[in-house]
């Protein structure tokens, strides 16, 4: 049977409707999004390879699925926007396939389209998708400021206005909306501020779009190099993570490419 063929810009916002469909989604091929889209009940996904980055951390979801038989593969982050499944289906290239979908008979190098037509006729029934713990923690309180660390943007809570957040989410806007720079079912969070994976930028410069926008709500904002610390894993960002590129409002609080997150936040609770 040829199952339906749907787009998202996240995983962290799906519906009822994905059950059973070949889902290209704009979230980054690691395993927290791999997980919510296996957990939505997708038969087979496409999300985004995030420059790949820290121990292919952009594209681990893809072993993970492999190990219960679902079919994945991830689009070259240079081919289409990250966070946008729409964008991904128009004129994304397949960049790697976990053995499921080759199985199916996706190729590197192939058109989303085609790779997705290709899924929707033969990928494999998947299995239930094994436990994963992703979440929040509590890293530091310095002169009243928490410090956070959160492994995607979906655990972002109300009490987050004001906190120091290190987010191991890409740093697209999604879909390209301004409303989903640093955004809670409709409510912005005024942070004092945040740090995002650039998720290697990507075209269109998609990977670090949310940084002006929270710049025009006075937040400051950055990106760590994905090459520097895991997406997806935003106590890997505190651990190792690097500037890469920063917005107006950070760099008035001395946040500079090349330096260390962790140091520049220590410097913020400081002040």
């Amino acid at each position: 049977m040829s199952r339906p063929i749907l787009t998202a810009e996240s995983v962290t916002e799906l519906g009822a409707a994905v059950r059973g469909a070949v889902l290209v989604a704009g979230s980054h091929a690691g395993v927290i999004a791999a997980t919510l889209g296996a957990s939505a009940g997708a038969h087979a996904l496409i999300l985004n390879d995030a420059g790949v980055g820290l121990e292919r951390a952009g594209i681990a979801g893809l072993a993970y699925l492999q190990a219960i038989g679902m079919a994945a593969c991830a689009v070259a982050h240079t081919s289409a926007r990250i966070g946008d499944g729409a964008d991904s289906l128009a004129r994304g290239i397949i960049s790697h396939a976990n053995q499921a979908a080759a199985d199916a008979g996706v190729r590197a190098g192939m058109g989303v389209r085609e790779a997705a037509a290709q899924l929707a006729q033969h990928a494999p029934a998947p299995g239930e998708p094994p436990p994963y713990s992703d979440g929040r923690w509590l890293l530091q309180t310095s002169g009243g400021i928490q410090v956070w660390a959160l492994d995607s943007v979906g655990k972002l809570v109300p009490e987050d206005a004001g906190r120091i957040l290190l987010i191991g989410s890409h740093g697209a806007l999604h879909g390209g909306r301004d409303d989903s720079a640093l955004n809670l079912h409709g409510l912005a969070i005024a942070a004092r501020a945040v740090v995002f994976n650039d998720a290697g930028v990507g075209i269109d410069g998609i990977g670090i779009t949310r940084l002006p926008e929270l710049a025009r709500r006075g937040v400051p904002a950055a990106t760590v190099d994905c090459m520097s610390a895991r997406i997806g894993d935003g106590r890997s960002m505190w651990d190792t993570g690097v500037l890469s590129f920063v917005n107006d409002c950070a760099a008035g609080l001395g946040a500079r490419p090349g330096a260390a997150a962790r140091s520049w936040i220590e410097k913020l609770c400081a002040i």
